[in-house]
Protein backbone atom coordinates (compact mmCIF):
# COMPACT_ATOMS: atom_id res chain seq x y z
CA UNK A 1 0.00 0.00 0.00
CA UNK A 2 1.19 3.55 -1.33
CA UNK A 3 0.61 6.08 0.90
CA UNK A 4 -0.45 9.15 -1.70
CA UNK A 5 0.03 12.77 0.18
CA UNK A 6 -2.60 15.60 -0.73
CA UNK A 7 -1.36 18.48 -2.14
CA UNK A 8 -2.49 21.80 -1.43
CA UNK A 9 -2.87 23.25 -5.05
CA UNK A 10 -4.19 26.77 -3.87
CA UNK A 11 -1.34 29.44 -3.71
CA UNK A 12 -0.03 30.75 -0.08
CA UNK A 13 -0.78 34.12 -1.11
CA UNK A 14 -4.57 33.65 -1.73
CA UNK A 15 -6.90 35.19 0.62
CA UNK A 16 -9.76 32.49 2.23
CA UNK A 17 -12.25 35.14 2.83
CA UNK A 18 -14.33 36.01 0.28
CA UNK A 19 -14.04 39.83 -1.41
CA UNK A 20 -15.96 42.21 1.16
CA UNK A 21 -16.82 45.87 -0.19
CA UNK A 22 -18.43 47.76 -2.64
CA UNK A 23 -16.70 48.45 -6.29
CA UNK A 24 -16.58 52.36 -7.44
CA UNK A 25 -18.97 51.20 -10.27
CA UNK A 26 -21.49 50.40 -7.15
CA UNK A 27 -21.02 53.68 -5.37
CA UNK A 28 -21.43 55.66 -8.62
CA UNK A 29 -24.35 54.51 -9.21
CA UNK A 30 -26.15 54.73 -6.32
CA UNK A 31 -24.90 58.47 -5.54
CA UNK A 32 -26.40 58.67 -9.04
CA UNK A 33 -29.79 57.51 -8.01
CA UNK A 34 -29.49 59.38 -4.83
CA UNK A 35 -28.73 62.46 -6.93
CA UNK A 36 -31.46 61.88 -9.53
CA UNK A 37 -34.31 61.50 -6.76
CA UNK A 38 -32.97 64.34 -4.68
CA UNK A 39 -33.19 66.97 -7.31
CA UNK A 40 -36.80 65.68 -8.15
CA UNK A 41 -37.85 66.03 -4.61
CA UNK A 42 -36.54 69.70 -4.37
CA UNK A 43 -38.19 70.43 -7.47
CA UNK A 44 -41.42 69.26 -6.07
CA UNK A 45 -40.67 71.19 -2.65
CA UNK A 46 -40.40 74.35 -4.91
CA UNK A 47 -43.60 74.07 -6.90
CA UNK A 48 -45.62 73.32 -4.09
CA UNK A 49 -44.52 76.70 -2.39
CA UNK A 50 -45.40 78.24 -5.99
CA UNK A 51 -48.84 76.51 -5.18
CA UNK A 52 -49.35 77.82 -1.84
CA UNK A 53 -48.64 81.08 -2.99
CA UNK A 54 -51.03 80.91 -6.14
CA UNK A 55 -53.89 79.65 -3.94
CA UNK A 56 -53.15 82.27 -1.18
CA UNK A 57 -53.12 85.02 -3.65
CA UNK A 58 -56.47 83.67 -5.59
CA UNK A 59 -58.15 83.40 -2.35
CA UNK A 60 -57.46 87.10 -1.31
CA UNK A 61 -57.50 88.95 -4.46
CA UNK A 62 -61.61 88.58 -5.32
CA UNK A 63 -62.15 89.74 -1.85
CA UNK A 64 -59.99 92.27 -1.69
CA UNK A 65 -61.75 93.45 -5.02
CA UNK A 66 -64.91 93.29 -3.81
CA UNK A 67 -63.76 95.87 -0.95
CA UNK A 68 -62.31 98.33 -3.21
CA UNK A 69 -66.10 98.22 -5.33
CA UNK A 70 -67.88 98.41 -1.89
CA UNK A 71 -65.67 101.64 -1.17
CA UNK A 72 -66.12 102.79 -4.48
CA UNK A 73 -70.29 103.04 -4.41
CA UNK A 74 -69.76 104.74 -0.72
CA UNK A 75 -67.98 107.65 -2.17
CA UNK A 76 -69.93 110.29 -3.11
CA UNK A 77 -70.94 110.37 -7.05
CA UNK A 78 -68.84 113.82 -7.96
CA UNK A 79 -65.75 112.09 -6.15
CA UNK A 80 -65.30 108.54 -7.95
CA UNK A 81 -62.40 108.74 -10.15
CA UNK A 82 -59.57 106.27 -11.57
CA UNK A 83 -57.47 105.71 -8.16
CA UNK A 84 -54.56 103.24 -7.35
CA UNK A 85 -53.00 102.19 -4.40
CA UNK A 86 -51.94 99.31 -2.06
CA UNK A 87 -53.32 97.81 0.93
CA UNK A 88 -50.72 98.66 3.64
CA UNK A 89 -49.64 96.87 6.13
CA UNK A 90 -52.31 94.58 6.56
CA UNK A 91 -51.87 92.80 3.19
CA UNK A 92 -48.28 93.75 1.88
CA UNK A 93 -47.17 93.20 -1.37
CA UNK A 94 -50.91 93.37 -2.96
CA UNK A 95 -51.99 96.75 -4.85
CA UNK A 96 -55.12 97.97 -6.42
CA UNK A 97 -56.02 99.94 -9.90
CA UNK A 98 -59.79 101.29 -10.20
CA UNK A 99 -60.65 102.29 -13.33
CA UNK A 100 -64.56 103.66 -13.87
CA UNK A 101 -65.43 103.82 -17.27
CA UNK A 102 -68.84 105.58 -18.79
CA UNK A 103 -70.82 103.38 -21.03
CA UNK A 104 -72.84 103.79 -24.11
CA UNK A 105 -75.67 101.73 -25.38
CA UNK A 106 -77.93 102.47 -27.83
CA UNK A 107 -79.92 99.81 -27.00
CA UNK A 108 -80.13 100.54 -23.71
CA UNK A 109 -80.94 104.54 -24.47
CA UNK A 110 -81.24 106.65 -21.69
CA UNK A 111 -80.71 104.16 -19.28
CA UNK A 112 -77.29 103.99 -20.11
CA UNK A 113 -76.51 107.50 -19.25
CA UNK A 114 -76.02 106.83 -15.35
CA UNK A 115 -74.20 103.20 -16.25
CA UNK A 116 -70.90 102.80 -15.22
CA UNK A 117 -68.14 99.70 -15.58
CA UNK A 118 -65.93 99.74 -12.05
CA UNK A 119 -62.91 97.69 -13.31
CA UNK A 120 -60.60 96.67 -9.94
CA UNK A 121 -57.10 95.33 -10.83
CA UNK A 122 -55.27 93.71 -7.93
CA UNK A 123 -51.66 92.76 -8.47
CA UNK A 124 -49.44 91.38 -5.79
CA UNK A 125 -45.10 91.19 -6.38
CA UNK A 126 -44.90 93.34 -9.04
CA UNK A 127 -47.34 91.82 -11.39
CA UNK A 128 -46.32 88.40 -10.60
CA UNK A 129 -49.98 87.32 -9.77
CA UNK A 130 -53.01 89.36 -11.29
CA UNK A 131 -56.86 89.43 -10.79
CA UNK A 132 -59.11 91.35 -12.60
CA UNK A 133 -62.78 91.93 -11.02
CA UNK A 134 -65.51 93.88 -13.31
CA UNK A 135 -68.66 94.47 -12.59
CA UNK A 136 -71.57 97.03 -13.86
CA UNK A 137 -73.72 99.74 -11.81
CA UNK A 138 -75.79 102.68 -12.04
CA UNK A 139 -74.58 105.16 -10.06
CA UNK A 140 -75.79 108.71 -9.99
CA UNK A 141 -73.83 111.61 -11.25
Amino acid sequence: MQKTKIRNLQPATRNLQPNSGFTLLEIMVALSIIAIVLVSVYKMQAQTISMIYASKFYATAPLLAQLKIAEVEIENPGEQTDDSGDFGDEFPGYKWNVIINDIESESLGNMAENLKQIKVNISFNTDEFTYTLRTYRFMQD
